[in-house]
């Protein structure tokens, strides 16, 4: 989940500028920072990215790291680039060695000094003394586990980069080449990239680049350069924080990814509903806020009468159910998401079709793909899934109504709208909720799956202890912990009589029921939601727990965009 910058340039630049590039993959993790050059310059940081911190050295060649943890704790000594013995060769590393112990051990009975208690660091002792061409098949076939690794050996202007699992790519830039874990890092720079294929290892200079198969690095392999289109994030600008800015962006994001279904990707989009159409079975895979919205996915294609269920990517070796009558579709915002590509191979082995949705085009999950719909969400920098999480809502929703099912497109904006309207309501709600421990969100049918969203968002964001639950299952063992004052979350559609009664039971026991509401339900606290049906209701009830979770997290001082412990793009298993 770390992110990773090399420049090679042809003219000299500041190693400050390199660390502002990397800046734009903050999001990929927040622990530690640091920076080496092709002149035995290191330096490290712990914390966020502080281009103040780096010094006014200029270079040609440089590679940059920004953390997030995995083996070794938050020090400076942990924090990447890591050197060998000598001095000579310094690397950065997004992914984990699995089996760097005895790599490790074997190295320190060699005589190797090792500094940190990273994974990492056993790379740079592994080249040292080494011709790393000659060195790359040993590598790959010693070193377990993900990387995308970059390296930069003292008086070479060159950067050795080498693709197993974790993702990479090369920008191609007026100024020389960028390597980054995304093309975000250098979107800014350019529009042209070639992306790294699995286990393949290149040579890097500003005049150009080599990539070899692993398997061969003898003969050079022939790559295309991609010309990609992406929105750009923009600065915050009158907002404090991305996580508001980004959920003020959803009337935008969500009008032009409609725009985009019924236009330019209408061919796209029809070639994904011809592969649901032909299949008896749709498995979705996903992680996170992803596998929320995959859960209402099934709902919508249900009500189309299609077989389909969601599962768990980190879970999906326990799923056997892949046969040539099934269809895969991958969801992941990043593409680059390493528990769901995991699940993509092993369903790719079993010869199933997949289709993806994403967010950033030419990711790892849309490259493995059949066929795939981009959500068109644009640049989404907070941590926490706001517009992209819609986005995929609306996307599929948009399906679903190809093959049956009735959604109300044209009430859409009007509804997203009105809940942005709420605001101020939501304010309040957010400063009585503010020291509260634990809240409870119930929800029937379409509604559940998001009941899990706004859940998972107050715990990553606001720290808060939630459960979205199913309001059926309340009476069946978690209504015990309803006690007077705790609050509890209903989301109550416009003629669910059934939500109306769990808000009932729980209000009996004392409970303080906040309602988000299209049918009038009077509760204490409450927030009116403008929705037309069941998709409308979900998606404006996402908003408006995105809002809640928002202010409550504000009210208490927290680090909204970056929550402790956790990153964006989640590269690692």
């Amino acid at each position: 989940m770390c992110g990773i910058v090399g420049f090679a340039f042809r003219d000299s630049f500041e190693i400050k500028d390199s660390v502002k590039a990397l800046k734009r993959l903050e999001y990929r993790g927040y622990d530690s920072f640091g920076y080496a050059d092709n002149n035995g310059v290191v330096g490290k940081h712990v914390g966020e990215i502080a281009i103040d911190k780096v010094p006014a050295l200029n270079t040609k060649i440089a590679i940059t790291h920004t953390r997030w943890s995995t083996h070794g704790g938050v020090t400076e000594m942990n924090a990447h680039p890591h050197t060998d013995c000598s001095g000579k060769i310094a690397i950065v590393h997004n992914g984990i060695i699995s089996n760097y112990r005895e790599i490790r051990e074997e190295m320190e009975k060699a005589g190797h000094a090792f500094k940190s208690q990273t994974d990492s660091e056993a790379i740079a002792h592994f080249f040292e003394n080494k011709n790393i061409k000659d060195a790359a098949p040993e590598f790959f076939s010693k070193f377990q586990g993900e990387f995308a690794v970059l390296l930069v050996k003292k008086a070479e202007e060159k950067i050795y980069a080498f693709k197993r699992g974790s993702p990479l790519v090369l920008g191609i830039a007026p100024e020389g080449n960028i390597l980054a874990s995304d093309i975000y890092a250098f979107s800014d720079r350019t529009n042209r990239a070639v992306f790294f294929n699995e286990d393949e290892f290149a040579e890097i200079t500003s005049e150009g680049f080599t990539f070899y198969s692993i398997t061969d690095t003898t003969i050079p392999i022939e790559k295309e350069i991609t010309v990609f289109s992406w929105k750009e994030g923009e600065e915050l600008g009158e907002y404090p924080h991305y996580m508001i800015k980004e959920i003020k962006e959803i009337p935008r994001a969500a009008s032009r990814l409609l725009l985009s279904l019924g236009g330019e990707q209408k061919p796209a989009v029809e070639k994904v509903v011809r592969m649901l159409k032909d299949a008896k079975r749709v498995i979705f895979v996903a992680s996170g806020s992803s596998y929320h919205a995959a859960l209402i996915g099934v709902q919508f294609l249900a009500r189309a009468g299609m077989e389909a269920r969601a599962v768990v990517a980190s879970e999906f070796r326990s799923f056997m159910l892949l046969d040539e009558n099934t269809v895969a579709v991958a969801v992941s915002q990043s593409g680059e998401t390493m528990d769901v590509i995991e699940a993509m191979r092993g369903i790719k082995a079993k010869g199933v079709k997949i289709a993806s949705l994403v967010n950033v085009p030419y990711s790892t999950v849309q490259r493995m793909s059949n066929a795939h719909l981009n959500i068109g969400a644009g640049q989404e920098v907070c941590v926490a899934a706001t517009k992209t999480f819609i986005n995929q809502v609306i996307t599929m929703a948009y399906m679903a109504s190809m093959l049956g099912y009735r959604a109300d497109f044209a009430s859409l904006n009007d509804c997203i709208t009105k809940a942005l309207l709420q605001e101020e309501r939501i304010k309040e709600i957010a400063a009585e909720l503010k020291d509260e421990r634990d809240i409870y969100i119930l929800g029937r049918g379409v509604c559940y799956p998001v009941a899990r969203e706004i859940a998972l968002k107050l715990k990553e964001i606001a720290y808060v202890h939630a459960e979205g639950m199913m309001a059926g299952e309340l009476k069946h063992g978690t209504l015990a912990l309803i006690e007077k004052g705790t609050p509890v979350i209903c989301l109550m559609p416009k003629n669910d009589k059934d939500i109306v009664s769990s808000a009932e039971e729980v209000k009996a026991r004392g409970a303080k029921v906040i309602s988000f509401t299209s049918n009038g339900y009077d509760s204490e606290e409450g927030v009116k939601i403008n929705a037309t049906d069941a998709a409308t209701f979900a998606i404006a009830s996402a908003i408006v727990g995105q809002i809640l979770t928002y202010y409550i997290a504000m009210g208490k001082g927290l680090p909204i965009d970056k929550p402790r412990n956790l990153a964006k793009s989640v590269t690692v298993k």
